[in-house]
């Protein structure tokens, strides 16, 4: 069944773009991740131009990390002062995004700047995860070291500490603060919740426990993708809102189903899956790049 998007200006099947969003949303309900990072790649191999296909994959981001929050929050896995430390800081991130995102648009350089910015972070984040999946599992061996900190060195050595009662942690509010940036920015240009680069910096640089970083992660997504759609819709219309709709149908069905499978199914075993996955789509984003390159420059009417 093909739909017609306005804003793409294309048609599309609707049942494809729904199982995509189902996809996603049980990668977030699992992870604790947005899944953007693989929205937005497998909507630009569908032919959905690089601006529509990460300004539409941040509102899908939205629907699914909902459905996921309320799963985490019954359990009490998450942590809210955090998550509202990570949200401020996630805020002006956007912000400083969009103005980035607007000057690479006017340029004509948007879509380059995309495809290669996930090229780097993909192979990166797919490799990390598939080492540590692989020493989980027994198949590496791991590399003797001392005893890991509760949290990184430079986290602790940050002045005005709060008390994070849910985490169980005592640090500065400038870390937390600082990934929300980081994340805020990623989903302006990327089109990604931040998760997957969230989840192990709050692991290993904060000393968050697994128990709530899930949850805490989804919090912090949700409302960063949603001010970055908002953003978005505001100052580079390329917000597709029939696109967003069906990739919600999906993700919000899909989330709850993620969060269920945490449960049931080996983390570790997921993990590599996980890696796999994003290490194709950066194989295959790169062979896009190398062998079918865009033009540099494309043409943007204002």
């Amino acid at each position: 069944m093909d739909i017609y998007l306005p804003i793409a200006g294309q048609s599309v099947n609707a049942l494809f773009i729904i199982a995509l969003g189902f996809l996603v949303g049980v990668l977030s309900g699992m992870f604790g991740v947005g899944g953007g990072f693989l929205t937005t790649p497998l909507l630009m191999f569908y032919g959905i131009s690089p601006p529509i296909a990460v300004a539409s994959a941040a509102s899908q981001i939205s629907g699914a990390s909902v459905s996921g929050v309320m799963v985490h929050l019954r359990r009490g896995g998450v942590d809210l002062k955090m998550g509202a430390v990570m949200i401020v800081g996630g805020l002006f991130g956007s912000l400083a995004g969009a103005g980035l995102f607007r000057m690479l648009q006017v340029s004509g350089q948007i879509d380059l700047v995309i495809g290669s910015l996930y090229v780097l972070l993909l192979t990166g984040i797919g490799g990390l995860m598939l080492k540590d999946a692989l020493v989980a599992l027994g198949y590496v061996t791991p590399e003797q070291s001392s005893e890991r900190p509760r949290h990184n060195r430079w986290v602790a050595s940050l002045p005005l500490r709060w008390r994070f009662y849910t985490s169980g942690l005592y640090v500065s509010p400038v870390a937390p603060l600082a990934l929300g940036f980081i994340a805020g920015i990623l989903t302006m240009l990327l089109g990604i919740g931040g998760g997957f680069i969230m989840v192990p910096a709050m692991i290993y640089l904060l000393g968050m426990s697994a128990r709530v970083v899930i949850g805490t992660s989804l919090v912090m997504i949700l409302a960063v993708s949603a001010a970055a759609t908002l953003i978005h819709a505001i100052t580079t219309q390329s917000v597709d809102i029939v696109l967003a709709v069906l990739l919600l149908l999906g993700g919000v069905i899909g989330a709850q189903y993620g969060a269920m499978l945490t449960t049931r199914l080996k983390p570790d075993l997921l993990r590599l899956a996980l890696a796999v996955l994003i290490l194709l789509v950066a194989l295959r984003m790169l062979l896009g790049l190398a062998w079918r390159p865009d033009e540099i420059y494309s043409i943007e009417y204002l």
